[in-house]
């Protein structure tokens, strides 16, 4: 009787593991067994570089004028030196082996974990009738242009939907607009539009219980893109007006202000203000973040997270559902938007030293997560980015979530939101490589498939 299904899975993610790890241990030895004490002094002499060239990289953020120009170029110096420095003993290949080897480790080691039997959560999707009296709100000027680019007004008008096209040359207030147009009888409302407005719309949708239709026309769409809508051609969101389905999805507020994606306070509050942030974002930065980080300019932050205090940080970020900071393949994306969890994120780096650590190790960031979280600070407002919006509140600043207040509508066939790789983990790998008949990993009924949420 052959092996069953269970067995060969289970012999597949043994080997995997075993490969991931014996590449692993390839690449750190291979410079030590090719260059001999040569190659362990030039090892350190990498792991050197690369600290020198993030300390530059801080000062460059921290320093003006001489002392900046200075860190540019040993930031750029450092790590051409250390390449020079392989070269000229011909153990340049030794790095550049040892660097395929460490990926295929990654890769095994992520397909290894991946088919441990966890599986990601499924969001759960509510099937509810097409609205009758959709509302949209469009901003010409939003994604530069997409509004325009893509015949949104046309299309909508074309599936049924009531449609304003804002006003470029005034401002106008679309919770106004919105609370207005429920008034009226709306059904559903939606935005094309920055996350700032999104975020604003969705709160009126929210009170009334009402579904809301995002369609990705910004810029960045951060909120889209973990929805798993389409972020090349906006257009395709509006197919949710004939053919969608609704997710259930957090909704936050900093005091009364809502927020889709995440509020920011500290050193990028205080960027965000400044009148020539919006076209010249790099060099807005540049000028205020050394008087920012060196805490000449900005106010002193106190944050507490359901008993857990982060004290005088320079920047402080809460997300709508923490972010994953620990994986450069997911990083900046929420796997869920319903836990009913703020992410909350403190950045504290007063040293070079400091920000190495940092980058090396993202663990080393104040991180946690809470129902709720108060910013206080040693001024009466606050500095605040909103979604990118830029606001200034009176403090303490209370942030909170509602979970899966928002009734988010989505088409039926969209692109969906990836699967986020694993975190490597080689404490499991070592068990994993060294199981024998079972897997490491404690069995779930279905398959291990978790409930859709």
């Amino acid at each position: 009787m052959g092996p069953t299904q269970s067995e060969r899975l289970h012999r597949r993610q043994s080997w995997a593991a075993r490969g991931a790890l014996v590449a692993a241990a390839s690449a750190a030895l291979l410079p030590l067994v090719q260059g001999g004490l040569s190659g362990l002094l030039l090892l350190g002499a990498g792991l050197a570089g690369l600290a020198v060239t993030v300390a530059a990289l801080w000062w460059v953020l921290s320093r003006r004028g001489a002392v900046r120009a200075a860190a540019i170029l040993l930031a750029i110096a450092t790590p051409l030196a250390v390449v020079v420095l392989f070269a000229s003993l011909n153990l340049l290949w030794v790095i550049a082996v040892s660097g395929l080897l460490w990926f295929g480790a990654v890769w095994s080691g992520r397909y290894a974990l991946r088919s441990t039997g966890l599986r990601p959560v499924r969001v759960k999707e509510y099937r509810t009738p097409p609205p009758k009296r959709p509302f949209l709100i469009l901003n010409p000027r939003s994604g530069g242009g997409k509004v325009e680019k893509f015949s949104l007004r046309e299309k909508a008008e074309r599936l049924g939907a009531r449609v304003v096209v804002l006003d470029p040359e005034r401002h106008q207030d679309v919770t106004a607009l919105a609370r207005a147009a429920v008034a009226d009888g709306a059904d559903l409302l939606g935005v094309a539009g920055g996350d700032g407005t999104q975020a604003l719309v969705a709160a009126v949708a929210a009170e009334h219980g009402l579904p809301f239709l995002v369609i990705s026309a910004g810029t960045r769409n951060h909120f889209a893109m973990d929805l798993g809508l389409d972020r090349d051609d906006p257009s395709t969101c509006l197919d949710a007006l004939t053919d969608g389905v609704e997710l259930r999805v957090d909704l936050c507020f900093a005091d009364d202000r809502p927020f889709v994606n995440n509020a920011s306070f500290g050193a990028y509050g205080v960027v965000v203000q400044s009148p020539g942030y919006r076209d010249d974002k790099v060099g807005t930065a540049l000028q205020l973040l050394p008087d920012l980080l060196s805490r000449q300019r900005g106010p002193r932050l106190t944050a507490r997270a359901d008993g857990v205090t982060f004290t005088d940080p320079q920047a402080v970020l809460v997300s709508n559902n923490p972010y994953r900071i620990d994986d450069p393949f997911g990083f900046g994306r929420r796997q869920r938007l319903n836990t009913g969890r703020l992410g909350v994120l403190a950045v504290k780096v007063d040293s070079a030293v400091e920000a190495a650590e940092l980058l090396l190790d993202p663990r080393s960031f104040g991180l946690s997560t809470a129902h709720e979280v108060v910013i206080d600070a040693d001024e009466p407002q606050v500095d605040v980015g909103l979604d990118g919006e830029a606001l200034t509140l009176p403090t303490p600043v209370r942030c909170r979530i509602e979970r899966r207040a928002l009734r988010v509508r989505v088409p039926r066939e969209r692109p969906g939101v990836p699967d986020l790789p694993p975190r490597l983990d080689w404490r499991r790998l070592r068990k994993l490589a060294a199981a024998v008949g079972r897997t490491a990993v404690p069995g779930r009924s279905g398959r291990g498939r978790r409930p859709p949420l």
